[in-house]
């Protein structure tokens, strides 16, 4: 594969904030302004690919500069909410990807845009996509701003969706501990639900009777803290301060039982590991999913039945080209993901690849060949659609 060398040059895009209180530190005043890098190769080419995640934290990760490197124009903007997602509202992550992707075609010049979802950046782009060619949405699903159906947001050319889950809501209940009975002492548990317990009479390999028990308790546990939350804000609402927040923790979001058999999900990751490690620790460590959150970000983000950002749901009103790369030995967005991502488009052109052995990363020397054709398979999809510079086509 040829390399094409590249230069990094970061940029940043400012928009005013319609946020009636503001829910991220930091300056930038009456403005969001949202941090982000170019790509740009030696070759010219009318079409960019532009990466966005929820909590962003790609621009260094081997598919964004091997992308570059095989001439390639690519954009990382990182949302409002760059590293802390405690806050996050979803409506307004696809309020800054609009910024971004408006920003390529009228600042930067470029004809297209083709839109890089990666993980959580899969369901965004999505999701993004759907409010841009059909906008439905007048608020967060806590009655806040923004109204998507008035900010003119632009559609995408097309969709690539790589090592992507299908939602950050549902990836979270897949995920999440039922076990814990109390979400102030996460000590009480049920231990028949307990998968990390030694003393728990179900153990891998699971019967199918246990996993459908346990994925309805999870669930079960999702809408707890759901009717939980919506109380709240009604409570601060009948109390005359609307705009108040409440800050929480939720332990135990690494809990699910793919982690532990094979057979659930199967595909070629490590049994008894995750993308974040070992995760019996994970489970109850100050990184996992949702560990800290807030009451309008879990009905936006986290809740099972009110968040929006449902890619398979979004992905019916897509009519873009889509390409879907699934990673057989991802070891956080499983081939379940994947089969339901590509599944849900049913108006678009769409392709899938999977990439045998590739880890969820592309991370170290041993996953070269799979970051090699991944690439491969992303330039020769945007050439056939004349999204590639001539010189890579």
């Amino acid at each position: 594969m040829t390399s094409v060398p590249y230069q990094r040059t970061p940029f940043i895009v400012v928009f005013p904030d319609s946020s009636s209180a503001r829910d991220t530190y930091g300056g930038g005043g009456a403005n969001v302004v949202l941090e982000a890098q170019l790509l740009k190769p030696e070759t010219e080419s009318d079409t960019v690919v532009v990466f966005m995640h929820p909590i962003g934290g790609g621009a260094y990760l081997p598919i964004t500069p091997a992308l570059a490197r095989a001439g390639h124009h690519v954009i990382y903007c990182n949302s409002r909410y760059r590293g802390v997602d405690s806050a996050l509202i979803m409506e307004k992550v696809v309020e800054d990807l609009g910024a971004c992707v408006a920003h390529a075609k009228k600042e930067l010049g470029y004809r297209n845009v083709v839109l890089a979802g990666w993980s959580g950046g899969g369901s965004l782009s999505v999701f993004y996509q759907q409010q841009a060619e059909k906008p439905t949405i007048t608020a967060t699903p806590a009655g806040d701003l923004p109204d998507l159906t008035a900010l003119g947001l632009t559609p995408a050319d097309g969709l690539m969706l790589l090592a992507a889950h299908v939602s950050r809501h549902g990836t979270l209940t897949e995920w999440i501990d039922p076990s814990i009975l109390d979400e102030a002492d996460p000590s009480k548990r049920d231990r028949e639900l307990d998968l990390y317990d030694p003393e728990n009479p179900n153990q891998p390999p699971y019967t199918e009777e246990f996993l459908q028990r346990y994925r309805e308790a999870q669930i079960a546990r999702n809408r707890r803290i759901t009717a939980w939350v919506k109380a709240e804000l009604a409570a601060l609402r009948e109390a005359g301060r609307p705009l108040d927040e409440h800050a929480f923790v939720v332990h135990g979001t690494m809990a699910d039982p793919r982690w532990l058999d094979p057979a659930v999900d199967p595909n070629d990751r490590e049994p008894g590991t995750c993308y974040l490690g070992d995760p019996q620790v994970v489970n109850n460590s100050t990184v996992g999913l949702a560990r800290y959150t807030s009451l309008r970000s879990w009905l936006s983000q986290w809740s099972y039945d009110d968040a929006r950002g449902d890619a398979p749901k979004a992905a019916a009103d897509v009519t873009v080209p889509v390409l879907v790369i699934g990673n057989s030995a991802d070891d956080a967005c499983t081939p379940s993901h994947t089969r339901r991502l590509f599944d849900g488009f049913t108006q678009a052109d769409k392709t899938f690849h999977e990439v045998a052995g590739a880890t969820h990363y592309y991370l170290g020397p041993d996953q070269r060949p799979q970051l090699r054709e991944a690439v491969s398979v992303i330039g020769r999809w945007l050439a056939e659609r004349g999204w590639a510079p001539e010189s890579t086509a």
